[in-house]
């Protein structure tokens, strides 16, 4: 591992851990500089400021987890996924939520969940004839149905199963992104 992700990961590890009892908007780049024993100079070497770093967290920490989810038979193993990486990080998120810093939580929620959706609507779509805006209008659709329930799911205390609301969400959703693209389908002709 290089010296320069190596540098990154104890910053994303420093406000990880601050954020568990520092609200986002109380912590400098000092509070983080001083809690990883590096100095202003090296932070701002890799990030403009701590909202970049934030970023920076949920970009690496997340995409990689549901990369092998992105088909038709797995996509709720995908969803599953992203739950518990809110789970596991939950003071990170939540903090992240109640910030300036919402839009990174936001961001991180929309890309996961559309590149899901997105691989799941390209294998659903394979040998039909779909406009590619109308496979993003679909996709775009679920993903913001889906992070508004994360959303709400986060501010409700996270108290429902996650196994619950994906079954929930599985039988709204099964046959209906594939309906979905033959209406569109039949729209080309």
């Amino acid at each position: 591992m290089s010296n320069s992700l190596l540098t990154k990961k104890a910053l994303a590890h420093s406000l990880k851990t601050l954020m568990e009892h520092v609200p986002l908007n109380k912590i400098s780049v000092k509070h983080l500089v001083d809690d990883c024993g590096l100095n202003r100079q090296t932070f701002y070497y890799h990030f403009q400021d701590i909202f970049e770093l934030l970023g920076w967290i949920y970009q690496t920490e997340a995409l990689e987890s549901i990369a092998q989810y992105r088909s038709y038979n797995t996509w709720t193993d995908g969803f599953y996924r992203i739950f518990c990486y809110i789970e596991a990080n939950k003071a990170f998120c939540c903090n992240t939520l109640d910030s300036l810093g919402r839009t990174h939580l936001d961001a991180y929620l929309y890309e996961v969940t559309n590149d899901l959706i997105m691989g799941v609507i390209q294998e659903l779509a394979g040998g039909m004839e779909v406009d590619a805006e109308d496979k993003r209008f679909i996709a775009n659709f679920y993903t913001l149905a889906f992070t508004g329930l994360v959303i709400q799911w986060m501010r409700g205390g996270m108290k429902d199963d996650p196994k619950v609301i994906i079954g929930k969400l599985s039988v709204l959703i099964e046959g209906n992104f594939a309906k979905a693209l033959h209406q569109y389908e039949k729209k080309l002709s």
